[in-house]
Parts: structure tokens; C-alpha cells; sequence
């Protein structure tokens, strides 16, 4: 069962990988990205390594909330 679920994990940790590249919006961008790294965290804990699980969590978060305030404070106004 364990290695079900993780190989469900890493196809769409692939999927969530390709979105990224592909898209144009980076608000979506940046949600996907969070995606990734929450099942990232996932992946870790499935694997028995709960330290690595923690970081990738916190470094994700930390990353996802540096990436929408740059986007917030660069993003022009279309009127």
C-alpha cells in the first residue's frame, strides 16, 4: 500500500512539475508550486525521513510567500 501511494505521489509530483513550466499565469504558477512542495513533504514522510519532511514543508512555505510578494509588488496595474 505504502509504495502505492507513493508512486501516485511522483506521478504527480511530475504533473505538478510540467504545470509549472507550462504556465503563463504566475500567481497559478506559485499555487502549483506550493502543490508540489506540500506533496514533496509528503514524499519525505511516506520515506521515513519526518527532519526532511519538516524542512521541505517550511522551505516551501517560506519560498511560495516570497514569490507572491515579489509577484504583488512587480505586477503592473492593466487599466
Amino acid at each position: 500500500m505504502s509504495d502505492v501511494v507513493t508512486v501516485i505521489f511522483m506521478i504527480f509530483l511530475v504533473a505538478c512539475a510540467i504545470s509549472v513550466s507550462l504556465i503563463r499565469d504566475l500567481v497559478y504558477a506559485v499555487v502549483i508550486f506550493g502543490a508540489y512542495s506540500l506533496t514533496m513533504s509528503l514524499v519525505w514522510q511516506q520515506l521515513n525521513a519526518p527532519d526532511i519532511a519538516i524542512t521541505e514543508a517550511v522551505a516551501g512555505v517560506a519560498v511560495g510567500a516570497l514569490m507572491i510578494a515579489v509577484i504583488i509588488r512587480t505586477r503592473r496595474s492593466e487599466d
